[in-house]
């Protein structure tokens, strides 16, 4: 039988999370996704049987792109892949997650310039600020992931009005994963 551990960013994006679901809220950024997923899998006696789901927004890098998204391939996009390739390592910037289409561009920036959206959308159609890292920790403890964005804002300037955008986000997660999830 399978259990879920919930991961967001904010307690406001997993506001709606269904009772009986454990959640753990990392801090915004890879570093604090990351060493907070990390913390919590480790907490587990045994992880046989458990999935990791990652919830929170995301920001739209191309246009009209809306709704929620369960993301095939996160991307880190603020490690210079290239340089560590040509230091002779595997940088890992790419991992595949899912069957779907949609990548998700995971940094520490939080995507309001016109020029990094630009950028960001030849590689990949949504952008946070965990995804990747939250992926990144539950491989390393051989925990099964999903990812599941919900659009909140275009990553431009209006990306700053975020925390009124959010309940709306946090509402439709909550929604998903009371339909997706077996009770």
């Amino acid at each position: 039988m399978s259990s879920y551990l919930i991961v967001a960013a904010t307690a406001a994006e997993a506001a709606y999370v269904p009772d009986g679901l454990p959640v753990v809220i990392t801090g915004m950024g890879k570093t604090a996704a990351g060493v907070a997923t990390a913390r919590a899998l480790a907490a587990f006696e045994d992880t046989d049987g458990l999935q990791v789901i990652n919830i929170g927004t995301a920001g739209a890098l191309r246009d009209g792109l809306t709704g929620l998204h369960e993301p095939g391939v996160v991307l880190n996009h603020d490690i210079n892949a290239d340089a560590i390739r040509e230091l002779g390592y595997d940088p890992q910037e790419e991992l595949r997650v899912g069957e779907g289409p949609v990548v998700l561009a995971t940094g520490d920036t939080f995507v309001t310039d016109p020029l990094v959206r630009s950028r960001l959308a030849e590689r990949a159609h949504l952008v946070d600020m965990e995804g990747y890292a939250v992926v990144w920790a539950a491989r390393q403890f051989g925990v099964p992931v999903r990812v599941v964005k919900h659009v909140s804002d275009n990553a431009d300037e209006g990306a700053v009005d975020w925390p009124s955008l959010v309940d709306h986000s946090a509402k439709v997660l909550g929604a998903w994963l009371h339909e997706s999830l077996p009770e």
